[in-house]
């Protein structure tokens, strides 16, 4: 099973200065990061340049925009992941327990923890399909 940890972007994130000023932070990033690694569950991890350095391509009626950044709302916006592969939910939430506050310990943060999709789920999705139609 792989889980994605999303550090979600504040104001600090995406002007930057966080990482900057907080060599703690990057001490403690490092540590939880080697022991995920030395465990065998991790698959990648990566904090994300702010959104003024990006875009957004936005569909609609069949066609394509694109809109560069920055964006406003930063609840929306991520500014880091560390991706897992681990036996269960229950150990993915342990892991997810132990991440360090994303922007110092006494600083307001959030991560979100999403499951991705399996190939298998496709395989079911497409068996379910066929049984349908059939």
């Amino acid at each position: 099973m792989r889980f994605m940890i999303i550090v979600k972007a504040t104001a600090q994130s995406e002007a930057g200065v966080v990482f900057a000023a907080d060599h703690t932070l990057m001490v403690a990033m490092a540590r939880y990061h080697e022991e995920l690694a030395k465990a065998g569950v991790l698959l990648d991890a990566n904090g994300l340049k702010s959104s003024s350095q990006g875009w957004r391509v936005r569909y609609a009626g069949g066609r394509r925009s694109i809109v560069d950044g920055p964006f406003a709302e930063t609840k929306e916006l991520v500014a880091g992941y560390t991706l897992i592969q681990v036996r269960s939910r229950d150990e993915a939430l342990e892991w997810s327990r132990r991440f360090p506050a994303p922007f110092g310990e006494y600083a307001e943060g959030e991560i979100e923890v999403r499951q991705l999709y399996e190939p298998e789920d496709f395989e079911q999705a497409r068996d379910s399909s066929i049984s349908a139609r059939a």
